[in-house]
């Protein structure tokens, strides 16, 4: 897989679990910048994510799961970001669900810098079912697809 499929495929991910520093993994909305190699969040002061990351760039882990047939984990670096212009572009329904509107204090920009993405690209339902027939046929272990690194 590539770069880009890999970016392609992150475009379709609308919740994946997001650890920054020590914190635990919380259920957060990605959303892929693949122009600028990045995946943004948008929080709101006081969370796990941003205290973790208000000291400057901190270690980040992003886990994707259950979103068509990607699956990962992405490993890189998170940091607070006050890009206006990023906010608007990024801000949407979802995210206005959280906060008073754009301009709430409470929100927080986080950019996550992918650095390296170890990758399970699965096959789907249907074909999930139909290597455990098959294998359940000929006794052989079912291929569930492909497996490898990416690094950015």
């Amino acid at each position: 897989m590539s770069k880009e499929v890999f970016w392609d495929q992150m475009e379709d991910v609308n919740a994946a679990m997001l650890a920054v520093g020590s914190k635990r993994y919380v259920p957060m909305s990605p959303y892929t910048d693949a122009a600028a190699g990045a995946i943004w969040f948008i929080t709101a002061q006081g969370t796990d994510a941003v205290d973790a990351a208000a000291g400057g760039a901190a270690d980040a882990s992003l886990i994707v799961t259950g979103s068509g047939d990607l699956h990962a984990r992405i490993d890189g670096k998170a940091r607070l970001s006050q890009d206006r212009a990023k906010l608007e572009e990024l801000w949407n329904p979802i995210a206005s669900s959280w906060f008073d509107g754009i301009d709430d204090p409470d929100i927080r920009l986080i950019r996550f810098d992918p650095t390296e993405a170890e990758v399970w690209n699965a096959k789907g339902a249907i074909g999930f079912v139909i290597q455990i027939a098959k294998s359940k046929m000929t006794g052989e272990q079912p291929d569930m697809g492909d497996h490898f690194t990416i690094a950015f």
